[in-house]
């Protein structure tokens, strides 16, 4: 049974929500929100794919020119300390952030052009907990990554 694959869902949890939770964890750790960390954050959850800390830097230095490389890193290092992303490292080592969800995804990369696709699919979920039985074991969670070639780049090289 292959069941029935769900592509790139939209988060259902806002920036605006995302950054209520960033202060408060802030606070809880006795921290203050700055005006760097708060764009550098804003951006990020407005992202609505993976990115790299370099890619995010570009992006941050459009909303605000001053902020620097190690102020990105501090703030993807405080935002996972937060348990506000995931720090990925997929076929090609480089790390890629992804905002915390509230739905668990697998993810298929393309090998020619580095696209991501968040996908779920009951079938695989099902297949694991038939594994997991079979083993005797309790899963406590899983890493899912499909490599190949995406649909625009087979598009493109007439595959």
């Amino acid at each position: 049974m292959a069941g029935h694959t769900v592509v790139d869902r939209k988060p259902a949890v806002s920036a605006d929500a995302r950054m209520e939770t960033f202060h408060a964890r802030l606070k809880e750790r006795g921290l203050k929100s700055t005006g760097q960390r708060d764009d550098i954050a804003r951006v990020f959850f407005e992202l609505p794919h993976h990115i790299s800390a370099e890619e995010l830097y570009a992006e941050v230095k459009k909303v605000n020119p001053h902020v620097g490389y190690a102020t990105i890193y501090r703030t993807l290092r405080l935002l996972k300390e937060c348990a506000l992303l995931y720090e990925r490292h997929f076929d090609e080592g480089q790390a890629r952030y992804e905002a915390v969800g509230e739905r668990h995804h697998d993810h298929f990369i393309c090998e020619q052009c580095g696209r991501i696709i968040e996908f779920e699919n009951v079938a695989i979920e099902r297949i694991q907990n038939v594994i997991a039985r079979d083993l005797g074991v309790t899963l406590t969670r899983h890493k899912m990554e499909l490599y190949g070639t995406c649909p625009d780049c087979k598009s493109r090289r007439g595959l």
